[in-house]
């Protein structure tokens, strides 16, 4: 590893308002577990960035959702510019996983679309990450999933310097061996070109090309070069190359693997009584191990990885948590989401398997490729701060059971208090909606209308719209580019009025908004429950002439205790300002082309590889078999979605069954 590096935070600003008391706090608590109740718009990501400046440690940012986790890469990027700030989601823009509905008797593939700009930055954090300490990683829960042995990795790099002896083809062999591959047309990451006796280089984890030069049997030259033009920008005496794959493997151990799996199978076969399942197992896996022995890779794969890192039965995989130094700190920001994600994974993907490996499609190794369960999960919470507005039990808890007391950041930098809520009768609600948003429209600000259903928020965008108001919708079948489309046109002006379900709660950041109306709000219910309601009127907490309303005919329980909450904290905010004389202010944050530039890129590479309609497949003749395993899959993702704490999903599926049944 490189020399250590100590992070260096740029910033403009000193810490105020409540942050001052809990950097102090946190770094007090460091090593150990500790929740931070940062209020929204009270600049906890500003807090965290303090912290990490203090420690100078490899840092794991684990965020509930891509937006979040893009939106925390681009903050931490500002604040760090000298260091290395990654990012690490799923790489997938189309995921349809492989499985099998026995009573339809209907097998269904796995099919998938790879982003190739997200795959260069998952092996880009790697790379990083083996190679120096001063790193952020701003991750999905994604992280938890099968990644690859990190020692695999570390232990196949290529470390080139000019001198060395190395003839064109042990150079173009050891490229392909760590998963580059030779390319003369596509200029793409983790290829690579040959000319003469140069060979340029598309490296994943850099922006820049690197091109070889050989002189006989020789490195004569390392240089870095322009990857559009060929500018010669540096040279350099030594290189060293990390795989283009997390997944690498030698010969030696691919044979290994492979008498291993030979076993397994042996042992499959006695143990399957049924004749069919047995054939179909010994005929799919006998034909990827003839793959496997030939070419080195098979369709799925992923499901052999237990044998190809040595792991037995049951053994917890590797995943990008083990590809950081022991003493890293993990940042779990909306943790109140994230946790319950984090426990549902593995459930969920057990289930799906349990049926092919019954079935005689898969080996029992195909459980063994899989997420982290949530007891080892926790074995990585060494040095942990839980960040939420909302925490949950398990966050007070545990760290309440590590002797530290919850950091508290409620005061806000500018001054600007936890808005006011106003109660509304459902009597005239419409009229009184449109009332309001005419009114804070005039006043040069914009409007969040929060409701249940993706029916209900196409019908309130339809009925906002009749009455001459610029208003869009936002549900979760609009892709995570699109959002921040739309996004930045509610900033800009070009809608006055945002209607959504629950993708307007955690981390937007809207200073323009000034009006957040939440309809039913007396619909007890994962959406209308306090959490729920109190990141939704923390939306409205970032401009100074913010209002809540809250449309119900009764007081919930959910509805009084975030009241009461608000008011708390609400009150905290007015003594502090008094005592120390500050004049609250709108936040003011400059309208940038796009909400995340990192998205925009993201975007580009998914609109290069489009292979299908994102609408997914037709739905299939009603009373057939395909028809039947249709809704089976339907009820399983809702069943999964409603686990992972993705309710807006589950709801969405739920209507769609409905329709169907």
């Amino acid at each position: 590893m490189a020399e250590n590096t100590k992070f260096k935070l740029v910033s403009p600003y000193k810490p105020a308002g409540s942050q001052p008391e809990a950097i102090a706090e946190l770094e007090a608590q460091r090593p150990g577990t500790s929740t931070l109740l940062g209020v929204t718009g009270s600049g906890k990501t500003f807090t965290l960035a303090n912290i990490i400046a203090s420690q100078n440690r490899q840092v794991l940012v684990l965020s509930p959702n891509k937006t979040l986790a893009a939106q925390l890469y681009e903050e931490f990027s500002h604040f760090f510019p000298e260091n290395k700030v990654c990012y690490f989601v799923s790489y997938y823009d189309y995921y349809q996983p492989e499985s099998y509905l026995p009573a339809q008797d209907i097998y269904i593939p796995k099919e998938t679309k790879i982003n190739s700009e997200i795959e260069r930055l998952r092996v880009e954090a790697t790379a990083s990450l083996v190679n120096r300490r001063d790193v952020i990683v701003v991750a999905s829960v994604s992280a938890i999933y099968s990644l690859g042995n990190p020692a695999d990795y570390r232990s196949l790099t290529m470390r080139l310097k000019v001198g060395d002896a190395y003839t064109r083809n042990n150079l173009i062999a050891g490229l392909i061996d760590i998963q580059y591959q030779r390319n003369d047309m596509e200029r793409a990451s983790g290829n690579f070109q040959v000319v003469g006796n140069a060979i340029v280089l598309w490296l994943p984890y850099l922006q820049d090309n690197v091109r070889i030069e050989l002189y006989g049997d020789v490195i004569e030259r390392i240089e870095f070069i322009d990857r559009h033009n060929y500018r010669v920008l540096r040279m350099v005496d030594n290189l060293i190359i990390f795989p283009a794959k997390h997944f690498v493997t030698t010969a030696a151990q691919r044979e290994a693997a492979i008498i291993e799996i030979q076993k397994d199978l042996k042992i499959a076969l006695e143990e399957q009584e049924n004749p069919l399942y047995k054939e179909r197992l010994r005929t799919r896996v006998g034909h990827d191990i003839t793959m496997l022995r030939n070419t080195g890779y098979c369709s799925g794969v992923e499901n052999y990885s237990r044998y190809f890192e040595g792991r037995g039965a049951g053994e917890k995989p590797y995943c990008l948590f083990d590809f950081f130094d022991k003493d890293f700190l993990l940042i779990l920001d909306e943790s109140h989401i994230a946790i319950p994600q984090l426990g549902a994974m593995y459930t969920g993907d057990k289930s799906r398997k349990t049926a092919l490996i019954e079935y005689g499609f898969r080996l029992p190794s195909a459980f063994d490729n899989r997420p982290l369960q949530f007891s080892e999960i926790e074995q990585f919470f060494n040095d942990v701060i839980f960040v939420s507005a909302t925490p949950s039990k398990y966050e007070l808890e545990h760290t309440a059971a590590a002797g530290n007391a919850v950091v508290e950041q409620v005061v806000r930098p500018t001054g600007i208090l936890d808005p006011t809520i106003v109660l509304q009768p459902r009597e005239g609600q419409l009229d009184n909606v449109v009332e309001r948003i005419t009114q804070t429209t005039a006043q040069g600000f914009r409007t969040l209308v929060t409701v249940l259903t993706k029916k209900m928020a196409e019908e309130m965008a339809d009925y906002l719209e009749q009455r001459g108001i610029k208003v869009c919708y936002l549900h979760s079948e609009i892709k995570t580019p699109e959002r921040a489309g739309i996004l930045l046109k509610l900033r800009q002006g070009v809608f006055d009025c945002l209607v959504g379900i629950n993708l307007l709660r955690e981390g937007l950041d809207l200073p323009e908004v000034a009006l957040v109306a939440i309809m039913d709000a007396d619909i007890e219910g994962f959406l209308r429950d306090e959490r729920s309601l109190m990141q939704t009127i923390g939306r409205a907490a970032r401009n100074i002439h913010s209002t809540v309303v809250l449309y119900a005919d009764k007081i919930t329980r959910s509805m009084q205790a975030a009241m009461d909450e608000t008011g708390r904290r609400r009150a905290l905010q007015e003594i502090y300002n008094a005592e120390h004389g500050i004049v609250p202010y709108t936040v003011q944050r400059e309208v940038s082309e796009s909400l995340s530039a990192i998205q925009e890129n993201i975007a580009a590479a998914s609109n290069r590889n489009k292979k299908k309609k994102d609408r997914g497949p037709k739905i299939p003749k009603r009373g057939t078999p395909e028809f039947e395993a249709h809704v089976q899959q339907l009820k399983d993702r809702m069943q999964a979605a409603a686990a992972e704490g993705d309710f807006e999903t589950a709801i969405e599926l739920r209507d769609e069954l409905k329709k169907l049944m």
